[in-house]
């Protein structure tokens, strides 16, 4: 099998898996909590508390590019399906008219935000060649299947967009209008997940390291699993999201 078939048939793989496999760095990250406290020793607690505030604010703002890419697109693209590859038409407006995989480059700034937070550098850096070497096989994957889907009108859009580094000058103005409904339904999810991840990461730090407790962090993540909740209930028993062609 060829180089590039065999990267395809990986990357079909991990789409397939792509909303658990990340939980396997788990265990690298408990390893890397035991050495978290280093920065807040040699800066102090300011410092490192307006440090974590920074980690917060770049994962947020790959939240802002996440919901910015899904309040413009249509029905049946963008979409969270992991059986197999999906498009019902391909977007070129938008975010899709800067970057090829704009949800994808809202998912490197979450995670960058959460494995800076940790304060261990090698962690960052295993983080970062982890989410390489994983999306770029799914982004492999997903771009072979447009290509057969869409033929032409893939080569020419692909031709002017950059995969991963956005090119401003080339931005165009969606099709459709922006809808907060369609937000709140695609990326209550991802919200919580970053909230989760925050608040799990201190609260085990400050229990395996610090010998404490934060009570403010396990109100965030209450407060976010309330939050989830609701959500996902609205969503799933009403038709308050609901936006036709949406």
């Amino acid at each position: 099998m060829a180089l590039k078939e065999e990267l395809e048939k990986q990357g079909e793989w991990l789409f397939k898996w792509r909303s658990y496999l990340p939980l396997l760095i788990l265990p690298i990250v408990l390893v890397a909590l035991k050495d978290s406290e280093y920065m807040e020793q040699v800066v102090g607690e300011m410092a490192d508390d307006l440090w974590k505030g920074f980690c917060v604010t770049i994962s947020f703002m790959g939240l802002i590019i996440r919901c910015i890419t899904c309040g413009y697109v249509p029905k049946e693209t963008s979409g969270r399906n992991t059986k197999r590859q999906k498009a019902g038409l391909l977007n070129t407006t938008g975010m899709y008219s800067i970057v090829r995989h704009p949800l994808y480059l809202g998912n490197f700034f979450i995670l960058l935000g959460m494995a800076l937070f940790v304060e261990v550098w090698w962690l960052t850096l295993i983080s970062v060649l982890a989410f390489w070497l994983y999306y770029e096989r799914i982004i492999i994957a997903e771009e072979g299947f447009l290509r057969r889907e869409f033929g032409d009108l893939y080569l020419a859009w692909s031709g002017e967009t950059p995969a991963f580094l956005p090119k401003f000058r080339n931005w165009q103005k969606p099709d459709l209008p922006f809808s907060f409904k369609s937000v709140i339904a695609r990326e209550y999810t991802t919200l919580f997940v970053i909230i989760a991840s925050f608040s799990l990461i201190d609260i085990t730090e400050d229990i395996f390291v610090e010998g404490k407790l934060d009570l403010a962090w396990i109100m965030v993540f209450a407060s976010g699993f309330m939050l989830y909740l609701t959500l996902r209930a609205l969503k799933k028993k009403t038709r308050i999201f609901y936006v036709e062609g949406r």
